[in-house]
């Protein structure tokens, strides 16, 4: 499962924006920095308005989405890589994250206390990005003496890490993300194995007031976020992390109905869930039937074994071969036998990729 952390400085709305993700109340959204401590842990359904037509077609009431899991991490302050305030907590914590989601403060309230005593995005995301990145720095000036110890000894492949340490040293000590780093292929697979913080994908959360909504970019604090996104090949999201947590309350219609009359087409929760799926590369098959319809998560560019193996390893050891319909062939045909008759099942075997909204029925014997 995806997990994704929830980071910034104290009091910019983390905790808001994770009541909200997981419709609950279980984190404590308080006025005052370090309100959250231990993190807390949510899990979360992806939006997925395939899934009640198909359970329709297959005459099942249940129905079981794919999910992301949100940890929502204790704020950071300046300092954090030398330990001050919660910092090696938050650094272990986010260090066992798979993304990061960057809350930004993008909402003037002289009745909520910002920690540096006034917003300027620009300054707050730079100050996570400093303490993420010296933290990094001493990762990876460790990782460079120990390759230069093995080089000594013979090892060929310490050269090459070696050459991938100065790169990312360079970027770190300008307080950049390592993501940012002007690497190949081969020399991110090396630097995938130093568990950089700074290399893990990130989605910038605005978090706007409800005023804000409908045009996000009118606000400048607001392009500020969209700028540094855009420079590093990151995903924005504008969000109302209050709006979405009022939200909780209501029906699914009238909460549609709400944001149609704030000018806003999506929730911003589903719209932040969709960037992390975007971001980290997956998708979503679907399987269908009697018992239960459900949504399967995959790295894009999976194989049918592979991803019969998320649903079980016997099926992925058995696989023999695929049954698989696009889900708008099957919606139109409106039912399996009718999709059938129309050819537009097919069997695929060990080589094919599975693609977005393939409905898979997996043939295996063990």
């Amino acid at each position: 499962m995806l997990r994704a952390g929830i980071v910034g400085l104290p009091n910019v709305g983390k905790s808001t924006l994770f009541n909200a993700l997981t419709a609950q109340s279980s984190a404590l959204a308080a006025n005052y920095p370090f309100a959250t401590i231990e993190p807390n842990v949510g899990v979360v359904p992806v939006p997925d308005a395939r899934l009640e037509p198909l359970a329709k077609i297959v005459k099942t009431t249940t129905i079981v989405p794919a999910t992301v899991e949100f940890v929502d991490i204790a704020g950071l302050v300046r300092g954090a890589s030398k330990g001050e305030g919660l910092g090696n907590q938050f650094l272990a914590n986010i260090r066992e994250t798979d993304a990061v989601v960057h809350v930004v403060r993008c909402f003037e309230d002289e009745n909520v206390h910002h920690v540096e005593g006034d917003v300027d995005p620009r300054r707050d995301i730079d100050t996570i990005q400093v303490e993420l990145a010296l933290a990094d720095l001493s990762t990876v000036e460790r990782r460079r003496e120990r390759a230069q110890k093995s080089a000594k000894g013979g090892d060929k492949t310490a050269k090459t890490e070696i050459e991938v340490a100065d790169k990312l040293l360079a970027v770190l000590s300008d307080g950049k993300p390592a993501r940012t780093a002007d690497l190949g292929d081969d020399e991110r697979t090396v630097a995938r194995g130093f568990f950089l913080l700074t290399s893990k994908p990130t989605i910038y959360a605005a978090n706007v007031d409800e005023a804000t909504l409908a045009d996000p970019e009118s606000n400048p604090h607001v392009r500020a976020v969209h700028e540094i996104a855009l420079a590093e090949s990151a995903e924005y999201v504008p969000i109302c992390a209050q709006l979405e947590a009022e939200l909780v309350a209501l029906v699914p219609e009238e909460r549609k109905s709400y944001l149609a009359e704030l000018g806003v087409d999506s929730s911003g929760v589903d719209r932040l869930i969709q960037s992390a799926y975007r971001l980290l590369g997956l998708m979503s098959f679907l399987t269908a039937g009697e018992k239960e319809v459900r949504a399967w998560t995959v790295p894009r560019g999976t194989r049918a074994p592979q991803a019969a193996g998320t649903i079980h390893s016997d099926i992925e050891r058995g696989f023999i071969r695929a049954e698989i319909v696009s889900y708008e062939d099957l919606t139109r045909a409106g039912s399996y036998a009718a999709a059938r008759e129309q050819g537009l099942l097919r069997l695929e075997g060990k080589e094919y990729v599975m693609q977005e909204g393939d409905v898979v029925h997996f043939r295996f014997n063990v």
